[in-house]
């Protein structure tokens, strides 16, 4: 009788594991991808380069990408772009009110390509990309980083 006992503990215990996993909603890069694209999106500061940039665009894909075009007055195009799996470490530098976010990478892992140049079009490498902010709180910094290394803790697809 104590092994029916058991036996049945067991498989009541295993049931209702589960029965919770099955329910639980497992983090994933869609996830991460939303939140950064909505925060970046949000604190986004055009007026520290207003009198250079025409538009940008700023743009954190489903597949794991961040990429990040500037198009200025001149007719120039900049152009940056890295997978999100290669992010390092980032700093902020400024104040609450406006700064400058360095999302820094392992390598040279930041594509760097520029379109109308003067010295003509430039294919490159770097290992960050800067963005400018405003309106952002140090509480929303430290969730940028957190949702940027979970990112690195997901599993990767070849």
């Amino acid at each position: 009788m104590k092994k029916f006992t058991i036996g049945l503990k067991i498989s009541l215990i295993s049931a209702l594991s589960i029965l919770l996993c099955a329910f639980s909603d497992p983090e994933s890069l869609e996830q991460y991808v939303e939140y950064l694209q909505k925060s970046l999106t949000e604190h986004y500061d055009f007026s520290q380069e207003s009198n250079q940039i025409k538009r940008y665009e700023l743009n954190i894909t489903n597949n794991g990408f961040c990429r990040y075009k500037r198009y200025f007055n001149n007719g120039k195009t900049e152009y940056f772009a890295f997978n999100l799996a290669k992010f390092k470490d980032m700093d902020y530098y400024g104040n609450t009110s406006s700064g400058k976010l360095y999302l820094r990478t392992k390598g040279d892992d930041v594509i760097v390509q520029t379109y109308k140049d003067k010295g003509g079009d430039v294919d490159s490498m770097a290992t960050q990309v800067i963005i400018p902010l405003k309106n952002i709180e140090a509480e929303d910094l430290n969730q940028i980083r957190d949702h940027l290394e979970r990112i690195l803790k997901l599993p990767q697809t070849p």
